[in-house]
This record gives C-alpha cells, sequence and structure tokens, in this order.
C-alpha cells in the first residue's frame, strides 16, 4: 500500500469530526489510526468513545479504525516503574513545566512506524489528516514531520471551528466525544482536575497515584518534587472538590499539546 490517506484520531472532538466528515463521503481516508498510550494511561472515557461508538460507526461506512500502540510498557507504567526519565511535562516547584517526550515515544513515532510499515516512503507519501480546527491555526508547523508523510489540516481549510466540530458529530447522529488526554496529564486546567475530583475520585486518586510515584523518582535521583500542577503541592492540596457547577471546560489546557495528536 503506497500513496494512501490516514486519519490521525485521538478520539477527541476535531479528529471525529474528520471522521464525520469521511464516513458521509465529504473527505477520502484510507483508514484511522488510533495510537493508545495504554489502557492504564488514556483516559477511560476516552477509550469507551473510541472502541464503543467511533469505531463501529467508522466500520458501518467503510473506515477500519487502527488501535496502534508502542511495545513495551504502557506510559503510565514508564512513570511509575524504575528509571530516570520522567516523560510527562511535569511541574516544577516553581510552576515551570518540564521536558516531555510522551506524545512523540508514545504517539507520533507510533503512527510514523504504523505508516512505513505499510510502504510510505519520501517518494510515496502517506497523508495523515490531523484534526486541528479553524480556532486552532497557531498549532499547525509546530512538529517536524518525516519525509514519508505529509500533513493535511481539513478541519482549516474548511473553516470548522471547535463548536462547529460538535455540531457537525450531533447532527450525524452520535454523541459529542470528551476532551481526549492522559487522564494524569499536567495540561489540564484546574476546572478539570476539580471536576475529575468531584465525578470521578476513583481517576483522581489514580493521578494522585502516578504523582506520587514521579516524586518518589525524584527524590531517589536527589532531586525536588515535581507535580502534576503548577501550584507545588500534591494533587490532593493543590485542587479542591468543586462544590457547584463548574464552567464548560474549553480550550486544550494552559500550555497546550503541540505534537498534532493529543486533544483532538
Amino acid at each position: 500500500m503506497t500513496g494512501f490517506t490516514v486519519l490521525s484520531y485521538g478520539g477527541g472532538v476535531q479528529s471525529t469530526a474528520l471522521l464525520v466528515l469521511a464516513g458521509q463521503g465529504r473527505i477520502d481516508i484510507d483508514a484511522a489510526l488510533f495510537a493508545n498510550v495504554g489502557d492504564d494511561s488514556e483516559h477511560p472515557d476516552t477509550l469507551a468513545y473510541v472502541r464503543d461508538i467511533a469505531t463501529p460507526w467508522a466500520a458501518a461506512h467503510g473506515i477500519p479504525v487502527h488501535e496502534i500502540r508502542r511495545p513495551g510498557p504502557t506510559l503510565a507504567g514508564d512513570l511509575t516503574g524504575p528509571g530516570r526519565s520522567i516523560r510527562i511535562p511535569v511541574r516544577m516547584a516553581n510552576g515551570a513545566p518540564g521536558n516531555r517526550s510522551c506524545s512523540q515515544m508514545w504517539k507520533t513515532s507510533v503512527a510514523d512506524q504504523w505508516l512505513r510499515t505499510h510502504g510510505a516512503t519520501a517518494s510515496q507519501q502517506a497523508t495523515v489528516l490531523i484534526g486541528f480546527s479553524a480556532d486552532e491555526t497557531h498549532r499547525i508547523g509546530r512538529r517536524r514531520w518525516p519525509a514519508h508523510a505529509n500533513p493535511t489540516y481539513p478541519l482549516v481549510d474548511a473553516g470548522l471551528t471547535r463548536q462547529g466540530c460538535r455540531d457537525l458529530i450531533a447532527h450525524a447522529g452520535l454523541p459529542v466525544p470528551p476532551k481526549s488526554s492522559c487522564y494524569f496529564c499536567p495540561y489540564k486546567t484546574r476546572p478539570e482536575w476539580e471536576t475529575m475530583a468531584r465525578d470521578r475520585p476513583d481517576l483522581f486518586a489514580q493521578a494522585e497515584a502516578v504523582e506520587a510515584a514521579v516524586i518518589a523518582r525524584r527524590a531517589e535521583l536527589g532531586k525536588d518534587p515535581a507535580y502534576l500542577t503548577r501550584y507545588g503541592r500534591p494533587l490532593a492540596q493543590a485542587i479542591t472538590e468543586a462544590q457547584a457547577t463548574l464552567p464548560g471546560l474549553e480550550g486544550i489546557g494552559e500550555q497546550g499539546c503541540d505534537e498534532g495528536v493529543c486533544f483532538v
């Protein structure tokens, strides 16, 4: 297979809108690729949407959704296991984000390898549809793409905003998916953490456990603690449980993900 077209599918609003457009015959794709960083790492609501809603809908419209994974430990397993590197952008004691390589290692490199395995080359590029919406043009160009892949941005070309994507999905008869990200992602906003503490205390506790493992690893290395928020203390202290209705959760977090696969 060469010269093929795939959708980089993150399980969120924008990439689901692209899946809908493909199912309606308004854009052409050969397959959708969902790079799963781990069942213990992806938000369970995203996994449920991808597997129970998006994948069967796509199959009914002739579109295969391939769930692909990096060999070896999951992202959560990497964070909680032995090792020196912390691959998510944890916050230092002063609130500044640390380095990260999570998206590259568990998302983009996995998809790039799939493309190469299926015949993509510099002379026979695979076209990769990226779910940036028209109100996210600032995210274009932040990733250096390999020679065998050619990124395109159909939502931008069509002028579809994030809200337009929601409307498109709803008009197709599908539920609008939740925002996609790892449940412990440090790019979450405070309202998102508060919502999790209120509505998903089990998941919040799992995020606390990941953070505790990160703090313990840094202590073993003789380094200061690092946290999942910018508040300089552990989640249990930094985030108080919401007592009232919270505002809608928009955007992609305080910093945002630049890799083109998270939060879409």
